[in-house]
Parts: structure tokens; C-alpha cells; sequence
């Protein structure tokens, strides 16, 4: 993977990295509110000789003052202390545990002593603090004099007095908080990095072109309007600034380009579409296919080779009736099951027709194969085929085609289905001629890069007025083709062995 595969799947995962953000702010919060409120309290005083007038006994007791300082930093942790402030307060707990909630410091180069006592209150805390600094002059005056208040020649003088603190110094909400948001990032990233690189399902053309060799001949987005009910584009829409179908138009003009243009000398005539599972939109792209090659003025017949689930018809806005299976097994011509759309003057379709036992026999058949080879010679056919995984008949037409377009779905359809359509297709000797990504966002990680925005980067340039090539071609290619029930006998429906499923 490469670098911009990892920021595709950064953008593609997005919501989850900001979702897993907000989780780890709102726990950090909510943390912060599970924890009992800590507050604290400082006092301080320094230590000090008893004065006299006397200049150089001062110096001596100034002298002296200072080397105390480390003893009583010593004396303030003892359990002695913590017991005389237990004493004072009446509290309710052990000298130990006291101990850790008091610390006493001494500023470098100085006589001073500071205090810091944390309780649940504020009061508490201001009222432990200045307890323990008592506490150490009853130790200080005990040892060092006669145990009477003052007696000692150095001590501890009270200076500045606790002050009530306005605030919890733990939990620190802040912190609190951005800690929780960092780790929940982190988590969102994490997971946007696992996805990525275990994600199986197909993200772009590159990938597919570089894992199977077989060139992305077209990238069909999804827009708006399109459903069960609404499938066809109209392949005549020109770009105009509200929204329409004209990306799809184009991307299916593209595709066009790309077959024409595939071999120069000999272009593919008879071409499958087909997929490797069913829901890829293969039946959909098939008869827009069918429609832009007409809009280009080609002679076009649409074949619906799905004789299991025909779709064309439907898809067309025609009748279903009789079709492709019936020509096959004589009952009826080919100039009788040709139908004429009213979307152009250039296509014709056949409709699959009745449903046979033996799809798969009847489609690979010589007579199918005659068929075909007659139509190529007036036209250029469309198959819609069956997907290839669940059963054969979609192989089998592509070995008597001149190739097959494989439809995949961009973010649903794996590279591991892909391959497997693929070899079915290379073990039925049939061709791939390309490989097309269907339901293509227009933006967001997995748009194409040849995605646009028609609306604002195209502005219409063929007058409103110009023809669209066209022939008639409704009556004149039934009589051009030749009439294959005096040519060869019909394919007899074998017998059933079975319910077909």
C-alpha cells in the first residue's frame, strides 16, 4: 500500500476517527466526575533563632537557624507530627495515611518552609495545612527545648496562613479531557489503518489493474434518481447547471470510446456484460451501453442472454413474451421477437423468452453460435449475460462472443470474487476485455480521479437543435438477416430431469 491508500482509508473512515474522538473526550470528562475532588492548601514559615541584641550572637543564631533547616525537613514527615495534627482536628484516620497528603518543601538557598495539604474540601485543606505546621513546632520545641511552647533556641515561625482554595487541584479537567481526546484519536486512526489494510473489497481502478492485469475500460458513478423503476439514461442529455444524469451519460460515452478503440482493426462486435455475483448492475449497464452505441448512430441489437432472470425487457419498457430461447428452439424467427424501442430508431432488442431447462445447453449451442455469428454481421450485439460465479452460462456466451465487460461494484465486490470471475472466464476460453467499476461516488475517498462535477466544469456546446445520427433499421435488418429456420434444425429442449432451481 501506498501513501495515498492509507489517506483514502483516512478519509473513508472518517466518522469513525471523529466518533472514537468524541468518545475518548466524553470519557475523559466523565472520568474527571467519577473521581472524588481533591483540594490544596499551602502554608509556610521560616526557620528562625530567638533574637538578641547582641550583633554577633544574632549571626551565630542566624548561622545556626540555617543548618536546622534540613532536620526539620526530616521532622516534618514523622508520624509525631501527623499525630499531633490527628490530635487538633479530630480526625479519622492514621498517621500513615496523613503523611502522603502533606508535602514539605524548602526553596533552594532559604530558610522557609512550604506547606501543601490536600483534603475533599477546601477547608479541610486549609485547616490540615496550618496543623501540621503547629504540629512541627510542638516536635521542634520538644527536642531541641524543655517541651514548652517557644522553648526551643530554633524553631519554625508561622508566616504566611493558608488560604482557602477556589478550585479541585485533581481531577484536572483539562488534562483530563485531552488526554481522552488524543487516545480516542488515536484509536480512530488505528482502526482507520486496520480497516484499510485488511479491506478485501475493491477501492479503485489502480488496485484492479495492477492485481489482475485486466484494464478498467469504464467507471460508471451513482447519482441521484436512479432505481428499480428509473435504470435508462438518456444518451442524448447534454450538460446543463441542473442536476441530471450527464456523468453517467459521459462515463458511458467514455466506455463506448474505449471499446471502439480497444483494437483499431478489428473491434469487438459481439460483447458480453456480465459480472461475478448478481446486484453489480450488469443487466442496467448493458442496456445503457446498448443505447449510447445507438445515439452514435451504430446498428445495435441487445440481446438478454439471462435465461434464468431476464432483466432487458423490464429494464426497456417492453413486452417480454416471446424471445432469444424460442428463436433458438424454432419456434418462432428472429423478425418476429425483434422489438423496436422508442428510446432509438438504432437498437433493436431480443428478449430472452420463455425460460428452458437447460439454459446452459441451449446458450453454448451451435445454433446460438450461427445466431450470433449472423447478427455480428449487421450490428454490433450487447449480450446481457448471467454472473459468472453461480452458474456457467455467462462463461459459456463469452467463449462465442468476441469478449465480455466484467461488472463489479466499487466498495462491495472483492478482489477475490474478481479473480474467481475472471479465471471462469480464461478456463471457458473466453476474453475479458475489460473490467467495469460501477456505482462510482462523484467525491469522497473512493471517487474516481476522472470523477467531475458536470455542473460546474462543463457548459453545453452542441446546439440545442443538432440531429443524432440515426437510421432505420427495424424492418431492414430482419430482412437482411438470413432466415435461420430453413437453415438449420431447432435445438430441441432436452428433457426435464428435475426441478430447476
Amino acid at each position: 500500500m501506498e501513501l495515498r491508500d492509507y489517506m483514502r482509508g483516512l478519509r473513508r473512515h472518517w466518522l469513525a476517527i471523529v466518533l472514537m474522538t468524541a468518545i475518548g473526550l466524553g470519557a475523559g470528562y466523565g472520568w474527571t466526575l467519577l473521581q472524588t475532588p481533591v483540594y490544596t492548601a499551602n502554608a509556610s514559615g521560616y526557620v528562625a533563632s530567638k533574637q538578641s541584641e547582641d550583633v554577633g550572637i544574632s549571626t551565630i543564631g542566624d548561622n545556626l537557624a540555617r543548618s536546622r533547616v534540613q532536620s526539620y525537613l526530616d521532622i516534618a514527615g514523622w508520624r509525631a507530627v501527623a499525630e499531633n495534627a490527628i490530635e487538633e482536628l479530630g480526625l479519622d484516620t492514621t498517621p500513615e495515611d496523613l503523611v502522603t497528603r502533606v508535602t514539605v518543601e524548602n526553596p533552594e538557598d532559604t530558610v522557609i518552609m512550604k506547606i501543601s495539604a490536600e483534603a475533599s474540601t477546601p477547608t479541610d485543606a486549609r485547616d490540615l495545612a496550618e496543623a501540621w505546621l503547629r504540629g512541627m513546632i510542638i516536635e521542634i520545641d520538644a527536642i531541641e527545648g524543655d517541651g514548652t511552647e517557644g522553648s526551643a533556641p530554633v524553631t519554625v515561625i508561622t508566616g504566611d496562613s493558608a488560604s482557602l482554595p477556589s478550585s479541585p487541584s485533581f481531577p484536572d479537567v483539562q488534562s483530563a479531557v485531552l488526554v481522552g481526546g488524543i487516545l480516542g484519536l488515536g484509536f480512530g486512526i488505528a482502526f482507520a489503518m486496520i480497516r484499510t489494510v485488511s479491506d478485501r473489497r475493491i477501492r479503485s481502478a489502480d488496485d484492479v489493474e495492477q492485481k489482475t492485469g485486466v484494464a478498467v475500460v469504464g467507471t460508471i458513478p451513482i447519482v441521484p434518481g436512479l432505481d428499480a423503476e428509473n435504470r435508462l439514461i438518456d444518451a442524448s442529455e447534454k450538460p446543463s447547471g441542473k442536476v441530471s444524469h450527464f456523468a453517467v451519460s459521459e462515463a458511458l460515452r467514455s466506455l463506448r470510446t474505449n471499446l471502439q478503440f480497444m483494437d483499431v482493426d478489428h473491434p469487438p462486435k459481439t460483447i458480453v456484460v456480465t459480472s461475478p455475483l448478481p446486484g453489480d448492475g450488469k443487466s442496467t449497464i448493458a442496456c445503457n451501453l446498448a443505447l449510447t452505441l445507438a445515439a452514435a448512430g451504430t446498428t445495435v441489437v441487445l440481446v438478454d442472454g439471462d435465461l434464468r432472470r431476464s432483466m432487458v425487457a423490464k429494464t426497456m419498457g417492453l413486452p417480454g413474451g416471446a424471445g432469444l430461447s424460442d428463436v433458438l428452439a424454432g419456434r418462432a424467427s428472429l423478425a418476429e421477437v425483434l422489438q423496436r424501442t422508442p428510446r432509438s430508431n438504432n437498437l433493436l432488442v431480443l428478449a430472452a423468452g420463455s425460460v428452458p431447462p437447460n439454459p446452459s445447453e441451449v446458450l453454448g449451442s451451435e445454433r446460438m453460435h450461427t445466431l450470433l455469428s449472423d447478427l455480428t454481421k449487421h450490428a454490433t450485439v450487447i449480450i446481457d449475460a448471467p454472473p459468472l460465479l453461480p452458474v456457467t452460462d455467462g462463461a459459456v456466451l463469452t467463449h462465442q462472443a468476441d469478449g465480455a465487460l466484467v461488472v463489479v461494484t466499487l466498495g462491495k465486490t472483492t478482489h477475490d470474487l474478481l479473480e474467481k470471475a475472471l479465471d471462469t472466464l480464461r478456463k471457458a476460453r473466453g476474453r475479458a476485455l475489460g473490467v467495469v467499476l460501477n456505482k462510482t461516488p462523484l467525491r469522497g475517498a473512493d471517487a474516481s480521479p476522472y470523477s467531475y462535477d458536470y455542473r460546474r466544469d462543463y457548459t453545453a456546446t452542441v446546439p440545442e437543435d443538432a440531429p443524432v445520427p440515426h437510421t432505420d433499421i427495424g424492418a431492414d435488418l430482419s430482412a437482411e438477416l438470413p432466415d435461420l429456420d430453413s437453415e438449420h434444425e431447432p435445438v430441441p429442449a432436452p428433457a426435464r430431469r428435475g426441478r430447476r432451481s
